[in-house]
């Protein structure tokens, strides 16, 4: 595997997160939150962002799976990949969401296909409200009209790991967000 190209620095990722931090606990002061991790890759991300609320916060994860023919890792790193849009729950949420304020903390958001399954899924839950942070968001790959409500950093089509994001569940522990170079060919 080649060099790791470093994108996003992990101070710059801390600060951001901590400013992520200060609007969610602006939005909602006084008020009680729960968080939502999509597992995997959101781990380090919302243990990171929790630990910046200055509110009564508590965590649930949900986990999902895109269907779709996945190509190997190193033909989606030179051609990308992209699922059917059928999404399948792998984990429900474990506690009620009913007229609670929920927030959905997701690595990336991409094409938007399963941030849109998830919010659906989640709004049948009776939810106060609902909204989500993304550490990452690469409009450019948007099939479905979706925002986050929190954003960190809004990055180029690039395949990005590090900070909880993996090629082929490797690189989840480093500490910033880099790219894996796309082979060239030629």
């Amino acid at each position: 595997m080649t060099e790791l190209k470093v994108l996003i620095e992990r101070d710059a990722i801390a600060k951001r997160v901590a400013e992520m931090g200060a609007d969610i606990t602006r939005d909602y002061a006084g008020q009680q939150v729960i968080l939502v991790g999509v597992l995997k890759g959101s781990a380090i991300f919302l243990a990171d962002l929790s630990r910046q609320l200055k509110l009564d916060a508590t965590f649930d994860f949900i986990g999902v799976s895109s269907y779709g023919n996945r190509p190997s890792p190193t033909q989606e790193l030179k051609s990308g990949w992209d699922s059917t849009g059928e999404v399948k729950l792998t984990k429900d949420v474990d506690q009620s969401m009913k007229d609670k304020n929920v927030i959905v903390v997701e690595d990336i958001l991409d094409t938007g296909l399963t941030l849109t399954v998830l919010k659906k899924l989640l709004l049948a839950h009776q939810p106060r409200s609902l909204k989500i942070a993304a550490l990452l968001d690469k409009p450019s790959r948007r099939k479905l009209p979706l925002q986050g409500d929190y954003v960190g950093f809004t990055i180029p089509d690039e395949f990005v790991v590090g900070y909880g994001l993996d090629y082929a569940e490797r690189y989840r522990n480093l500490p910033d967000i880099c790219v894996v170079p796309r082979e060239s060919h030629g």
